[in-house]
């Protein structure tokens, strides 16, 4: 099992090589790490190797906690022990803070930069985990759509969920997004946060904070949150913090996920956006239509080549764009076109929203509005603008803010099933192969439509990763208000001059 001394003595070394920790604090963080785990005395070892990964070091520790009865051998266990390890070594919000403001005043990318890797350096981001996600690119007729397999959040275990059952109910925090998170102990149903720190800003004269997700799917992936615990909601003031936020942080994009059900991917209780470092496949799209306006003619209107209804926006002058975009905001809110099944309500109901993404272009500020609208049907009970049911194989989760850019943040069971049907296609019986196994029954349409006709495939994983991607791109598609047909681009065009017409002229 090693020497729990040497082991701790590593996580010493680590914390200062990693400027977490200084020479003069070694002594106190070792005596807490020692009362964390139990231990009443300490053993000089002469250990001074600091190559080992930070997260190889805490699974060192936490393999003689489970052996030494310290914790119980569960995933759950382990994280609630290494978080409160890390917390130990983590500096105090204050000069968190303080650092990363005295890195803001020489440059916006510097402070960001520095404090993602701290980020990393705490463990709050588990780099280990996330570096075993897949990531590859999928030629469309969009572009090069980016495809994910979410393999870094691993399961619960059996146990911890029985355990979790019988735990006793608690609101506090009220979510994983509120500010009381930050230096947070934890519980079986709750992570630990004792490492975690966060970034105040000032977004429309409101107490904000920057931190980034301890799962990234993207560079700089970050949140922005509100102090406050309140719903989200799409509105003008959503428009000018992003472009507040772009203004200040220029290499950075933002947006928000959408603020009904279905439609919106991610927490809806609590206000919040999402930022990073990162140029999305959308952001790469060309106008395909363009636009003019009266009222805005600093402002370029412009329909995007991309599978979803997205309208983008341009302009040097951030108070147009605010204005022009709650014009198109509102006028969604309340548009139907029955043509098309677009219905704005059924009966007091809300069912259109947009979905805001925000992005510096040189000394222009570009604003994209993805219209969604999330009613459902007896044919499409999940939702009409969803991914429809022969998709379902690949995603049948609701289509968020990064996907809505074209990064797929596909489940992890595709990594395996993958795997499973290049055995299969292997065999000159792959379709009973394929029926007699209850995982990869699900695919069999797909891959009946997929296979090419008369042909062999050289290499089978590559041609199915492919063919995800096609089908990623289809996803998009189904989430699409406005398809990509005639009747389709018609419709767009009246939504669009009903806009200009009524509310520019």
């Amino acid at each position: 099992m090693g020497n729990i001394y040497s082991s701790i003595e590593k996580l010493l070394n680590k914390s200062l090589e990693n400027s977490l920790i200084g020479k003069y604090d070694k002594i106190v963080a070792r005596n807490g790490i020692l009362n964390a785990l139990g231990l009443d005395d300490w053993k000089e070892n002469s250990y001074k190797d600091d190559s080992s990964d930070i997260e190889d070091i805490l699974d060192e520790i936490c393999d003689w906690a489970i052996q030494n009865k310290v914790i119980e051998d569960s995933l759950a266990e382990r994280e609630l022990l290494d978080t409160k390890l890390m917390g130990i070594v983590t500096p105090s919000q204050s000069v968190v803070i303080s650092k990363f403001e005295r890195d803001y005043e020489k440059s916006p990318e510097l402070a960001t930069k520095n404090f993602y890797e701290f980020s990393k350096n705490t463990n709050y981001i588990r780099k280990k985990r996330i570096d075993k996600n897949q990531h590859w690119l999928s030629k469309t007729e969009y572009g090069d759509l980016e495809i994910t397999i979410n393999l870094a959040k691993p399961e619960k275990d059996p146990k911890d969920i029985i355990r979790e059952r019988n735990m006793p109910k608690t609101s506090y925090p009220s979510c994983l997004l509120c500010i009381e998170n930050v230096g947070y102990a934890g519980r079986l149903n709750h992570p630990a946060r004792q490492n975690h720190r966060v970034i105040p800003l000032i977004l429309g004269n409101q107490e904000w904070y920057f931190q980034y997700s301890p799962y990234v799917y993207y560079n700089q992936h970050s949140i922005i949150f509100s102090v406050e615990h309140r719903p989200m909601k799409i509105n003008k003031d959503t428009f000018k913090r992003v472009l507040e936020f772009v203004e200040k942080y220029p290499h950075y994009f933002i947006g928000s996920n959408a603020d009904l059900p279905i439609v919106g991917g991610s927490i809806l209780s609590h206000d919040h956006y999402q930022a990073g470092s990162h140029e999305f496949p959308m952001a790469k799209a060309p106008i395909e239509k363009g636009f003019k306006s009266d009222k805005y003619p600093d402002v370029e209107i412009g329909i995007v080549k991309w599978p979803m209804s997205v309208i983008r926006l341009t302009s040097d002058n951030i108070d147009s764009l605010v204005e022009s975009s709650d014009e198109i905001l509102t006028a969604w809110r309340d548009y139907s076109d029955e043509s098309v099944g677009i219905y704005a309500y059924t009966n007091e109901v809300p069912h259109n929203t947009i979905t805001p993404i925000a992005r510096r272009k040189k000394e222009s500020f570009e604003i994209d509005l993805v219209l969604r609208n999330n009613r459902t049907d007896e044919k499409h009970p999940l939702g009409i603008f969803h991914p429809h049911s022969e998709v379902h194989n690949i995603k049948k989760e609701n289509i968020g803010l990064i996907e809505v850019m074209g990064l797929a943040v596909l489940p992890g069971r595709l990594e395996s099933e993958i795997k499973e049907i290049v055995k299969a296609l292997e065999s000159n019986d792959w379709k009973g192969q394929i029926l007699g196994n209850r995982e990869l029954e699900k695919h069999l349409e797909w891959i009946i439509k997929i296979l090419p006709k008369n042909k062999e495939i050289s290499n089978k994983e590559n041609f199915l990763r492919e063919e995800i991607g096609k089908t990623f791109s289809s996803v998009l598609e189904h989430a699409g208000v406005y398809k990509r047909d005639l009747e389709g681009e018609l419709a767009f065009e009246r939504f669009m001059y009903s806009v200009l017409l009524k509310k520019y002229k």
